[in-house]
């Protein structure tokens, strides 16, 4: 175990420097005192940050338009991950079909799901919000089957030599275990679409990213920091709410 675990460490190490060495790396260049000096004029480009209440109350409306698609396209995928997890974490082709569509799922970034959605559905928040639904779901869907397949089976052991159906089995023996695990995968994926919420903006799909795109592409800095500013202080909301939510769990 050692041993191999030895390998496993100075195979890592080996592609680190081998990445290194592949890599046309200009470290120089990039901390040279002209490029410091362009990113210092670029950052101070930012601010003061546009505090007009129409920008503000128009800022604040896209706000909500991706915490909303960030939450409904994560909902959607727990329901979508719970569905593939059942077979992933069982055997034979179902166990393989199951996996194999997981996989697609989240193979494709959320970016690409989008931009196929937008044919179909045209631009605003419906393509978001399915794209991170599909994305996710083949994320939940994987976590999910593992924490299936690593719950204690003595409890579902016991109920099943009673005559209990695998359903019954499932719903008081494996998921009372796993329910934690379930939640917290849950919340992280929440958080982690609020950003890919932002960023599936820019390819048409509402929200702060839309803004962002709009306004960074014409040069609008000051727009620009505002609508920075409102991502940060959404991702920090989602994650107190998240924080929350686990004191709670653990009590």
């Amino acid at each position: 175990m050692r041993l191999s675990t030895a390998a496993v460490l100075l195979g890592l190490v080996a592609l680190v420097i081998a990445s290194f060495w592949s890599l046309d790396l200009q470290w120089s260049a990039f901390l040279g005192p002209e490029a410091l000096a362009s990113m210092g004029r670029f950052a101070a480009s930012f601010f003061p940050p546009e505090m007009a209440p129409a920008f503000l109350a128009k800022t604040g409306w896209a706000l909500l338009e991706t915490l909303a698609m960030s939450a409904i396209g994560t909902a959607l995928a727990v329901v979508g991950g719970l569905l593939l997890a059942l077979p992933a974490a069982s055997s034979g082709v179902a166990r393989a079909a199951a996996r194999l569509v997981l996989n697609a799922l989240r193979s494709v970034p959320e970016l690409v799901w989008a931009s196929l959605l937008l044919i179909l559905a045209g631009l605003g928040p419906l393509p978001g919000t399915l794209a991170l639904a599909l994305h996710t779901s083949g994320v939940l869907g994987r976590l999910f089957a593992e924490s299936f397949e690593n719950a204690s089976p003595e409890v579902a052991l016991a109920l099943r030599q009673r005559g209990i159906g695998t359903a019954r089995v499932w719903l008081f023996a494996t998921l009372p275990q796993t329910l934690p695990q379930l939640v917290s995968y849950t919340l992280y994926r929440w958080e982690n679409n609020i950003r890919a919420a932002s960023v599936l903006g820019v390819v048409g799909a509402g929200g702060l990213g839309q803004m962002l795109s709009y306004h960074l592409g014409l040069f609008q800095m000051h727009e620009t920091c505002t609508v920075l500013i409102a991502m940060i202080a959404l991702v920090g909301l989602v994650d107190a709410l998240s924080w929350a939510a686990r004191r709670m769990l653990t009590r």
